[in-house]
């Protein structure tokens, strides 16, 4: 029997990057591999589900992000999982993508002329290009990405339009939607240019089996019995020395008392899992750098709100309505303020809703999104009131007869005990690549004093966060659990005896 056939290997979560690693192994030919998920149903992040009808809707990840060497993309197209139609069922309520079709309103139900509103996000659009593609100034290196575009946008023309300094703050609110954060001010624009975004538009909507039919194409590949669900992750014993009922190095614990041994553990919980239980999930405690990687990276949250009516009230040709506020939670000295106030942001929590989008297959819907603290406190709300709110905010706005929703549903990812959030950023003043990198490390370090006789790659990482260019991703997460596995087969093979 070959070594790598009778290593033991669990994976800890079966969102897409503990798939992706657990079908490598099984496909490199590893015999014993578990997959233990705390929650009830394997996808993690990836959240599919059917509320209002045949058609999906989801709660979790809803793009491809770019195409070229996109190995999700080519996994979808392969397996014939791309939606076929063209169009606007084709769009999938993607966040600041503005076009002629979304209609945006101030407070005082004006509905704004779209070349302002085009040219003003054209601008910001511009700007953000900067940050991702590492060409700002100097100056502008330990900047916040909103003091940056705030600075930008003063000394722009623009912003002496009248509603341009209030289209700008829908954009950088907006742009909050890409970062997973609860304000532009709280996330770094020099680091940003370590991200990097694949060509190809990522308006590859899924089709009819939705985001969970790639997780399912992975599932496919493992033996009956590799997965278990409902198996939270108590702890994890690393470094154990050998005794003589086990000569295996960790040992996990789930919370049901349920315990495997392993040579190899990948862990792939989210980042704001981490964040809460690192501390008293691992045994020994994590190197420091590993610690303050956790610590230093920022995971924030972006929920949905998907509002269902019995008929379309707003035009054919509206693909979005924007709301746009005479202060909103984005312009800086409102952002200070609620900084300094205590709690009374809560009170205007929904002022953080960019807009609601229209959704693909799904004629009478709109989707909200949320993010950051605001989001956070709308998943302690009941679904009544925040339709109600929606609803009452819609009507102020437009001016339109806007009916009662017949259903609402929010995601509530924040709030979700096993991930506790949506995505990673960079915060102002840390090094992304560092801590992208030392999240990532396996266990036993090389450097590590006293373990440098223990076996290798006990504990190893995946997941978005662990990725230096795709973090956020969903391509990322799918790539660091083939990294790991990868890790683990080289590892092996390089232990193969070789016959000449």
């Amino acid at each position: 029997m070959s070594p790598h056939s009778a290593a033991r290997v669990v994976v800890v979560g079966a969102g897409l990057s503990g798939l992706s690693a657990a079908s490598t192994l099984v496909k490199a030919g590893f015999r014993h591999i578990q997959v233990l998920e705390a929650m009830g149903r394997p996808g993690g992040r990836v959240y599919t589900t059917r509320p209002f009808g045949q058609n999906v809707i989801e709660l979790g990840a809803n793009w491809i992000h770019g195409q070229e060497a996109n190995p999700l993309f080519l996994l979808a197209q392969e397996q014939g999982l791309l939606l076929e139609e063209r169009g606007s069922a084709s769009i999938m309520c993607l966040p600041g993508s503005v076009t002629p079709r979304d209609y945006f309103f101030r407070e005082s139900r004006r509905q704004l002329p779209v070349d302002e509103v085009e040219q003003v996000c054209s601008f910001f659009s511009g700007l953000t290009s900067r940050a991702f593609e590492s060409e700002l100034e100097p100056r502008h290196s330990s900047q916040s990405l909103g003091g940056y575009l705030d600075e930008e946008f003063a000394q722009s023309p623009l912003a002496a339009l009248e509603d341009g300094p209030r289209v700008f703050e829908w954009c950088k609110r907006s742009e909050c939607t890409d970062e997973a954060s609860s304000s532009l001010y709280e996330v770094s624009a020099s680091q940003l240019g370590h991200y990097v975004a694949l060509e190809g538009g990522f308006f590859n909507s899924l089709g009819p089996g939705g985001y969970q039919a790639l997780a399912d194409t992975l599932l496919d590949n493992l033996p009956p019995g590799a997965l278990l669900c409902d198996r939270p992750v108590h702890s994890i014993h690393w470094a154990l020395q050998e005794e003589k009922n086990h000569t295996r190095p960790v040992r996990v614990l789930c919370q049901g008392g349920q315990c495997f041994m392993a040579d190899h553990v990948i862990v792939t919980v989210p980042l704001g899992f981490l964040k809460e239980n690192a501390v008293a999930m691992f045994e020994p405690a994590l190197p420091k750098s590993k610690a303050d990687a956790i610590e230093r990276l920022g995971f924030g949250t972006v929920d949905k709100i998907y509002l269902r009516f019995e008929d379309r009230f707003w035009p054919h040709d509206c693909a979005g309505i924007q709301l746009v506020w005479d202060a909103g939670p984005e312009d800086e000295e409102v952002y200070q303020h609620s900084q300094s106030e205590g709690g009374a942001w809560r009170d205007m929590w929904y002022k953080k809703i960019c807009g609601f989008d229209t959704v693909a297959r799904h004629p009478t819907v709109l989707c909200g999104w949320i993010t950051g603290r605001e989001a956070r406190h709308m998943e302690s709300l009941d679904e009544k009131i925040v339709g109600e709110v929606c609803v009452r905010m819609l009507r102020s706005f437009t001016g339109w007869s806007v009916p009662e929703p017949a259903q609402v549903l929010m995601s509530k990812w924040g709030s979700e005990r096993f991930v506790r959030g949506s995505y990673t950023y960079p915060p102002p003043g840390v090094d992304a690549v560092r801590e992208h990198t030392a999240l990532a490390a396996p266990l036993p370090l090389p450097c590590e004093a006293g373990y440098s006789q223990a076996k290798p790659l006990q504990v190893l990482f995946a997941g978005e966060a662990t990725h230096v260019n795709f973090y956020t991703t969903t391509h990322g997460a799918y790539m660091t659990g083939i990294r790991e596995a990868q890790r683990l087969i080289d590892h092996y093979a390089d232990s193969e005896p070789r016959f000449l």
